[in-house]
C-alpha cells in the first residue's frame, strides 16, 4: 500500500472491491453523453470490462483504489497499456478514473492520476494518455490543470 497523503492511501484493487468499483460506474455518464451514445449500454460495457479486469489480473492492466485512514474507499483509477497509432510505442492509458461522492473535493482524482503516472513511469513508458468526452467539461479542466494536453480530436456525425 502506498501512502499518498496523511489520510489517503492508494492500493491495488482486489476482487473484493468489485461492488464498490461497479457502484461508481454510473458516475461516468453524469455529464450526459452525446445523443448518439446509449448511456445504459455504456454503463453495462464499462462494468463488464472492469469485472473482467478484476477477475483476471494482467501485468498490462491495473486498478488502484484510494481509501482514507478508516478504510473508506474514495475512488479508483483503471489503467492499461496502449500502443500509439503512429509509432506503435507502448504507453500507459487511463481507461477510467472515478471519485466517489465521499471523496469529492478532496483531491482524490489528482492523487489517483499521480498514481497512474507513477505506474506508467515504473513500466518505462514516456506517456500516459486518456480519453474524455468533449461535453465533460469538469473532467477536462482537471486534466488540463494536471498538465494533460489535447492530441487527436475525434469528430462524429450521426448519419442514420
Amino acid at each position: 500500500m502506498t501512502k499518498m497523503k496523511s489520510t489517503v492511501n492508494i492500493r491495488e484493487a482486489l476482487i473484493d472491491d468489485e461492488t464498490f468499483i461497479l457502484s461508481l460506474v454510473p458516475r461516468l455518464i453524469e455529464f450526459v453523453p452525446p445523443d448518439w451514445r446509449d448511456a445504459e449500454q455504456m454503463t453495462i460495457l464499462d462494468s463488464r470490462i472492469l469485472s473482467d479486469k478484476l477477475a483476471a489480473p494482467s501485468p498490462d492492466n491495473v486498478i488502484f483504489i484510494a481509501e482514507d485512514g478508516d478504510g473508506t474507499r474514495l475512488g479508483f483509477i483503471d489503467l492499461q497499456t496502449g500502443n500509439d497509432f503512429y509509432n506503435r510505442e507502448k504507453h500507459g492509458h487511463i481507461s477510467n478514473v472515478i471519485v466517489a461522492p465521499e471523496g469529492k473535493g478532496r483531491g482524490i482524482g489528482s492523487l489517483l492520476i499521480e498514481k497512474g503516472e507513477q505506474w506508467a513511469r515504473d513500466k518505462g513508458y514516456r506517456w500516459l494518455t486518456l480519453s474524455v468526452f468533449a461535453q465533460n467539461l469538469q473532467a477536462r479542466e482537471v486534466y488540463e490543470r494536471l498538465g494533460y494536453g489535447q492530441d487527436i480530436m475525434k469528430y462524429v456525425k450521426q448519419i442514420v
